[in-house]
């Protein structure tokens, strides 16, 4: 139980913003694995949420040492208003493109 919870805390964890082919809603989300996690959102296995409206592409995402850090941004950033989190994707994707191909290199 120990190992376990020393390796959770010493992997790195990812914020990721997912939208819809519109561009019209915005999901936040945590997770140890990013490309993984993308892809299972794509194939429809991600949450029930994104699954409905179709979010499948990712327009943000920020890395951290820890996936407690990732969790803690993820809380802060499901506080902001709306307006600020699409400001913070169109600082670092203007266009709105998909960052899945670029992840997957």
């Amino acid at each position: 139980m120990v190992a376990e919870s020393v390796l959770l805390i010493m992997s790195k964890g990812y914020v990721y913003f997912l939208t819809n082919f519109q561009r019209t809603t915005l999901y936040i989300g945590f997770t140890s694995n990013l490309t993984r996690r993308i892809l299972e959102h794509k194939q429809g296995k991600g949450s029930e949420f994104t699954s409905k409206y179709k979010l499948t592409i990712l327009v943000y995402a920020e890395e951290f040492d820890s996936i407690v850090d990732a969790i803690d941004r993820e809380k802060q950033l499901k506080n902001w208003h709306k307006e600020w989190k699409w400001n913070l994707v169109k600082q670092h994707n203007p266009k709105l493109e998909d960052w899945y191909e670029t992840l997957r290199g």
